[in-house]
């Protein structure tokens, strides 16, 4: 094993053996599914993917981690026991769990948001969400649409700021404007900003792609009558947007293992992919027009 890898794995080991007890009490207070895909909390080594931005999720459950001499930003907290990863994660980095100073996500599903509540609370950080989903990220997804009435799924917070689309995020310079994509839930979003790397710079759109999470015909979601509206709109205007690289809410959505290896050297041209995006958004309009 590369030195750098087992110095990680020994890293995360340790820490997961000091958190083990706290997350386990935050987990037991949350309703998640018992069919978890394993890679969901799969421990990854952090790496950086442009500029100051860096990958801090597991193997699948993307959370990403912006970084400025002023504090950072960080989207998406995966399940409530990924907390000692991403910890561990954000500390390999060479960075300070306590100088995130910017919660985000792109979706209020237990998968992206069930340790937010815990790390807002040992960092301080304040909570931004899009306004449609601050209703389910407050009643701890009891009340969304698809995956709600079954007890709260998450830890429930409260948002510091409620956004609306093309609202912009700022921090010590950087920018990111939220973009209002629903269907996935009534509040799904995501992000595009620039980051440098020298004199170079990156347009960086992070997607969260508008796939089906129902089972039942659109027509029966009383609970959300305007679905295929917001589905068929949010297909539109990702379409729209121009970037060079994009990256998602599940590292298998924009194709992770195959861009990048656990140990690879600096690459950000590796994430540059139009042809990617293009082919997963049109697959996902199709299912959304034969759902339809």
């Amino acid at each position: 094993m590369i030195p750098m890898l087992k110095h990680y794995f020994n890293f995360i080991a340790v820490t997961l053996c000091l958190l083990f007890t706290s997350a386990l009490a935050s987990a037991q207070l949350i309703e998640e599914p018992k069919d978890i895909p394993a890679e969901w909390s799969q421990p990854y080594p952090p790496f950086r993917i442009a500029g100051n931005l860096y990958y801090v999720g597991t193997a699948d459950l993307a959370c990403y981690l912006i970084a400025t001499p002023k504090g950072n930003i960080l989207i998406n907290t995966g399940l409530a026991a990924s907390l000692p990863i991403i910890k561990a994660n954000v500390e390999t980095l060479g960075f300070k769990f306590n100088e995130i100073k910017v919660l985000l996500t792109t979706q209020a599903h237990y998968d992206h948001m069930a340790a937010m509540a815990e790390i807002k609370k040992a960092t301080g950080a304040q909570f931004m969400v899009d306004e449609k989903d601050a209703a389910v990220a407050e009643d701890g997804g009891k009340s969304d649409y698809a995956l709600g009435g079954h007890g709260t799924m998450f830890k429930p917070i409260v948002a510091d700021r409620l956004l609306r689309n093309g609202d912009m995020v700022s921090l010590d310079g950087m920018k990111l404007e939220m973009l209002h994509h629903p269907g996935h839930t009534k509040g799904s979003c995501s992000f595009l900003f620039d980051v440098k790397d020298g004199q170079k710079k990156y347009r960086i759109l992070i997607a969260n792609m508008p796939t089906i999470v129902t089972d039942k015909k659109f027509s029966e979601l009383t609970v959300y009558p305007d679905i295929a509206k917001d589905y068929a709109y949010t297909i539109g205007e990702m379409k729209k947007l121009n970037f060079d690289i994009w990256l998602a809410s599940h590292a298998s959505q924009f194709e992770l293992d195959r861009k990048h290896k656990p140990g690879d050297a600096y690459h950000p041209e590796s994430f540059i992919d139009r042809k990617g995006y293009d082919e997963s958004l049109n697959d996902l309009e199709n299912e959304f027009l034969k759902k339809k």
